[in-house]
C-alpha cells in the first residue's frame, strides 16, 4: 500500500476552486482501487476544504497541519492543535497595528478583514495564495467579515501586506512559537503568507498518518506547488512539484510534473505506477 499527499490550491485543482479536473479525479479513484490510500494535504481548514474532500478520499491533512484526521469521513481524528487564545489575540494585535490584512481559520469557519477584498482587488495576478483568496472571497465561500468572529479554536492566521517589514513586530513577539510561511510572489506590492504553529506542519501530518497505517516512508508520495508545501516535499519519500508551482519548490522535489491544468496529477500517478 502506497500513501499519496495531495495539496488542493494549485496542485489538485485550479487556485480557489473545488472541482479538479476529471482527468485527476480518474487517477485517484484508480489509485484508491489499486489498494493505495490519498489524502488531502493543504492549508485549507476542513470547512474549506470539504467539497474537495466529498468527492472521494481517505483522510485529512488540514489547516497545514493543525489538523489531522483518516477515515472516508473523516471520522478518526488523529491530531488536533489550536492556537492558544492569547497567542491569536496577540498575534492579530501586532498585525493590525502595523496594517497587515488578516484571515483566521477555525476548523468549522474563517474570518477575514472586512478591506482585504479591496486590497486584493488592487494586485496583479500572483501565485496559489492570492488567487485562492481573491476567489474565495468573490465566490463567497465561507470567509465570514473579521467582526462575525465567534471566539473558535483558531489553528491559522494567512496574512497580506506589502512590506516585510510590516512583519518585524510580530515576528518578535511570536517567531519562537511560529513560522512566518512567505510565498514566493510574483505580484508587485503584495505580500502572502501563513503564520504556523511550529508545533505541527504537514510534513508532520504525514508522519502521523504513515505510522497509523505501519507504511515506511519510501511508500510515501506528495504533490504541491507552494513553499507551505515545503515540510510535506521534505518528508515523503517521493516529492513532485507542478509546473506552476514555486521554483524554490521545484528544486528541493525530486519530479515536476506538468501543471494543474494540463493533467499534471493523472500523468504523474501514471508515470509512478500509482494505479
Amino acid at each position: 500500500m502506497k500513501l499519496i499527499f495531495l495539496d488542493i490550491d494549485g496542485t489538485l485543482t485550479n487556485p480557489g476552486e473545488n472541482t479538479p479536473p476529471k482527468s485527476a479525479l480518474e487517477a485517484i479513484k484508480k489509485a484508491r482501487e489499486a489498494g493505495n490510500k490519498v489524502f488531502l494535504c493543504t492549508g485549507r481548514n476542513p470547512d474549506m476544504l470539504m467539497p474537495v474532500f466529498k468527492l472521494g478520499f481517505d483522510g485529512m491533512i488540514s489547516c497545514a497541519g493543525g489538523y489531522v484526521a483518516v477515515g472516508e469521513n473523516a471520522e478518526e481524528v488523529l491530531f488536533d492543535c489550536p492556537m492558544t487564545d492569547e497567542q491569536r489575540d496577540i498575534a492579530l494585535k501586532s498585525l493590525h497595528d502595523n496594517g497587515v490584512f488578516c484571515t483566521i481559520e477555525a476548523k468549522d469557519g474563517s474570518w477575514g478583514d472586512e478591506n482585504l477584498g479591496d486590497f486584493l482587488s488592487g494586485q496583479a495576478e500572483g501565485n496559489s495564495e492570492i488567487e485562492r483568496w481573491r476567489k474565495a472571497l468573490s465566490s463567497n465561500l465561507g470567509i465570514k467579515p473579521m467582526s462575525q468572529y465567534d471566539g473558535s479554536p483558531i489553528y491559522k492566521v494567512v496574512i497580506m501586506c506589502q512590506k516585510d517589514s510590516q512583519l518585524d513586530p510580530a515576528r518578535k513577539l511570536l517567531g519562537q512559537d511560529f513560522d512566518f510561511v512567505i510565498q514566493e510572489v510574483k505580484a508587485h506590492n503584495c505580500m502572502n503568507g501563513e503564520l504556523i504553529n511550529r508545533k505541527f506542519s504537514k510534513g508532520l501530518g504525514v508522519e502521523i498518518i504513515a505510522k497509523k497505517y505501519g507504511v515506511e516512508k519510501s511508500d510515501t508520495y506528495g504533490f504541491g506547488d507552494s513553499m507551505n508545501d515545503l515540510e510535506m516535499i521534505r518528508t515523503v519519500g517521493t516529492s513532485v512539484c507542478m509546473a506552476n508551482g514555486a521554483e524554490a519548490l521545484k528544486k528541493l522535489s525530486d519530479i515536476v510534473c506538468p501543471s494543474v491544468s494540463d493533467d499534471g496529477l493523472a500523468k504523474a500517478f501514471a508515470d509512478l505506477k500509482l494505479f
